[in-house]
């Protein structure tokens, strides 16, 4: 039995939009990763990039569960001595969500070139609005 391989030119993109108000963080960035990388196709490949545009929108209305508001930390560093920064997920909600919601998403990407690739075909907003409907995204129910 043969395998079938896209090649580059057999990819069609599609959009999609996700709705986060009221829906866990996790399971939203979770169906996120799981169209950008194309894993609902019937033609993927795990070494092809096949996946889709998506647009999430309501990041800001986004829950998080348990106690991860007070206890979960976003935290980066400079690499110098005395260089961690750290902010509480309480505050990152408030002030950038879609920051948090990126991060989610990234997580849940590989760490490699196609995981790179698929991060720059997300959208996230903190409201409604969006300027997509050129594209003609569909709604994706999670």
């Amino acid at each position: 039995m043969s395998t079938t391989m896209p090649k580059a030119g057999q990819i069609s993109r599609k959009w999609y939009v996700l709705d986060a108000a009221g829906k866990p963080m996790g399971r939203t960035a979770a169906t996120a990763a799981h169209i950008l990388r194309g894993k609902h196709k019937p033609s993927f490949a795990p070494n092809i990039d096949c996946g889709d545009h998506v647009i999430i929108f309501n990041a800001d209305k986004a829950v998080l569960t348990g106690k991860k508001l007070e206890q979960k930390y976003y935290r980066r560093h400079s690499g110098w001595v005395g260089g961690l920064k750290e902010v509480q997920y309480s505050t990152l909600m408030r002030e950038n969500p879609e920051k948090a919601m990126m991060l989610a998403v990234k997580g849940m990407l590989p760490d490699t070139t196609l995981g790179r690739a698929a991060l720059t075909r997300v959208r996230i907003y903190k409201g409604t609005n969006n300027n997509h409907e050129a594209q003609k995204p569909e709604p994706w129910t999670l």
